[in-house]
């Protein structure tokens, strides 16, 4: 049950994070306005920073935003890992 509620979490983070960057490039192009919030994600990425918006959906972290996506992808990995092959019977906490 815990593990489901973790992939729903991610779930939600990674939809913001496509949604954001998507919405981004469109304003950036000038096809949409430039809302705050947007503009808040553009200046954070380009500080390499994590956006606000997507740290308050996110797990704990002081990383910057290079080692925050990596991370991040790593840990998606490791959930796919226990999608296609189950939980482990232990694993280190």
């Amino acid at each position: 049950m815990r593990a489901l509620k973790e992939l729903m979490r991610f779930n939600r983070l990674v939809m913001l994070v496509h949604s954001s960057l998507g919405s981004m490039k469109k304003a950036l192009k000038g096809l949409v306005v430039m809302s705050s919030e947007l503009e808040a994600v553009a200046a954070a990425v380009f500080d390499g920073q994590v956006p606000d918006m997507w740290g308050k959906k996110a797990y704990p972290s002081l990383k910057p935003l290079a080692s925050w996506v990596t991370d991040l992808l790593a840990r998606l990995a490791f959930f796919q890992s226990w999608i296609d092959h189950g939980k482990p019977a232990t694993f280190w906490l």
